[in-house]
């Protein structure tokens, strides 16, 4: 799979990051597959774009994926129920690294109305530059977790 390729999903609450985070990344090479939504529709629902998105990471289509609503939140719990997907709302670069490092984390969730463009562009940076550390210890907590899907 290629690391450049990466998935992008966000409801109206996140439609403006979503729009700003997709020029940046594309300026930085990187290929994004939009989930949408593609409009600003305020009757939308975050489900609806994060989990195809979230599908296609845990199925293995694409290997990394960034949802954004309002706060985040909604599409953290979305994403996390499809098998394969470890999504987590960040906020600092630390965690963005740090979550795929440890935990292999798949999925950034970001808040469109609480985090400013160009922390976000940041944030993903970190999340998209960091590689899973493969430790045994690090391999041993994932599979307790695999276990429960």
């Amino acid at each position: 799979m290629e690391r450049k390729k990466i998935g992008m999903a966000a409801d109206h609450g996140g439609y403006n990051l979503r729009k700003w985070l997709t020029q940046k990344l594309q300026e930085e090479g990187y290929e994004i597959v939009d989930y949408g939504n593609t409009v600003l529709d305020t009757q939308d629902d975050y489900p609806d774009f994060v989990i195809p998105m979230a599908t296609d990471i845990g199925n293995g289509t694409l290997s990394r994926g960034i949802a954004v609503c309002g706060s985040g939140v909604g599409a953290c719990i979305a994403a996390n129920k499809i098998s394969g997907v470890r999504a987590c709302l960040i906020t600092d670069t630390f965690s963005a690294h740090q979550g795929v490092e440890d935990d292999d984390m798949n999925l950034i969730c970001l808040g469109g109305r609480i985090t400013g463009s160009y922390l976000a562009v940041e944030l993903v940076k970190s999340f998209l530059d960091a590689e899973f550390s493969g430790l045994e210890r690090h391999n041993r907590r994932l599979s307790k977790i695999k276990s429960l899907e």
